[in-house]
């Protein structure tokens, strides 16, 4: 019966939980004794193209959460004019999807050729909602580096690793060359690599280099071919999707993502399907539904429309246990965002017991 499904939601708002709630400055030599030296070009004007600089796999392990805010009023507009950032967010923010991946270790790598300019290292990697922001005030980057490259431009790593800096001022690096781990240091909520390009000193973005403020799309993209990055924008997606024997909360799903949940036994108290997304937007629907392995729909969750945007979202269904225990087979979840009318989040997911 309906009064046995489990259904709920966690949530945190798209300003709280974006990684920063403030404009990431240029590194200061708070911890460590590094002196910014001159970076040598000669008159090679020519404009880098960038690779990913974090060793994931977007989709697979890792996400874009947002973008550089390409709005100059108290407005927040991504460079396809959607909502993928926040008011003064001056970087690229690429997601890990859980506390659990950055602990086996994910490299954070030079984006192009250049020399180190500057770097901090011996920052904790301690979640700012803990932490409170006077721990990481004037060092809000966290634990990071900025790389000087032809042209003009520069490139900054933040929240990296504690201990995990690889690298040190006046250092030729190369594209693809490891320069630290991803980490939690600094203002961030979530392990995350912030990556700020600069031109001359002013932030660009690189999806969109040049590009006048409203113009949809526009601009000439820094990435390299190879990088992949040409079709990565999404209006919003799943970060983690899986099935527990309970209500999951939002705590766990940052701590353990998708692949560590425990799965549900034939003796399960519950069996839960769950999605965590982000990129949502006001008044998106979202539906998560859960099936039986013979097609019998045991969980229902239709959500009300969303008040505001909201960073990421944690939505869940399902039902307790049958008195005879859950029937062997196998189990599916079908989780869809509407959004004006149309699907713009799609994910069908299952597992079998």
């Amino acid at each position: 019966m309906r009064r046995n499904w489990w259904a709920g939601s966690r949530l945190i708002d798209a300003r709280a939980s974006a990684g920063a709630t403030f404009e990431e400055r240029p590194l200061k030599p708070v911890l460590l004794s590094l002196l910014a030296l001159p970076l040598l070009l000669g008159a090679d004007s020519s404009v880098p193209a960038f690779i990913q600089p974090i060793a994931c796999k977007l989709g697979q392990d890792c996400a874009i959460q947002n973008y550089v805010d390409l709005d100059p009023s108290a407005r927040a507009s991504d460079y396809r004019c959607g909502g993928r950032t926040y008011d003064k967010h001056n970087g690229v923010d690429f997601r890990l999807t859980s506390m659990a991946r950055q602990r086996r270790g994910v490299a954070v790598l030079a984006a192009a050729d250049g020399t180190v300019l500057r770097g901090r290292d011996g920052v904790a990697d301690v979640s700012v909602k803990e932490a409170g922001a006077a721990s990481v005030a004037n060092m809000e980057c966290g634990n990071g580096v900025v790389i000087g490259h032809a042209g003009g431009f520069e490139t900054q790593y933040c929240h990296m690793a504690k201990g995990s800096i690889a690298v040190k001022p006046g250092q030729a690096v190369k594209a693809g060359m490891a320069i630290g781990k991803v980490g939690l240091s600094g203002n961030s909520e979530y392990p995350h690599l912030h990556f700020t390009v600069r031109k001359d000193g002013a932030v660009v973005a690189p999806f969109a280099f040049g590009a006048a403020p409203g113009r949809c799309g526009a601009g000439r993209s820094l990435w390299a071919a190879t990088a992949g990055l040409g079709n990565a924008y999404r209006a919003g997606e799943v970060l983690n999707a899986g099935f527990a024997a309970g209500p999951v909360s939002l705590a766990a799903a940052l701590e353990n993502g998708s692949a560590q949940q425990p799965r549900p036994t034939r003796d399960a108290p519950a069996l839960v399907a769950f999605v965590q997304a982000i990129g949502l937007r006001g008044g998106d629907l979202q539906r998560l539904t859960v099936t039986a392995p013979d097609g019998s729909l045991i969980g229902d969750n239709r959500a009300p429309p969303l008040d505001r945007d909201k960073a990421q979202w944690l939505i869940f269904a399902g039902k307790k246990r049958p008195a005879a225990g859950w029937p062997v087979g196998r189990y599916g979840a079908h989780y869809v965002v509407t959004r004006a009318g149309k699907p713009v989040i799609e994910k069908r997911f299952a597992f079998q017991l």
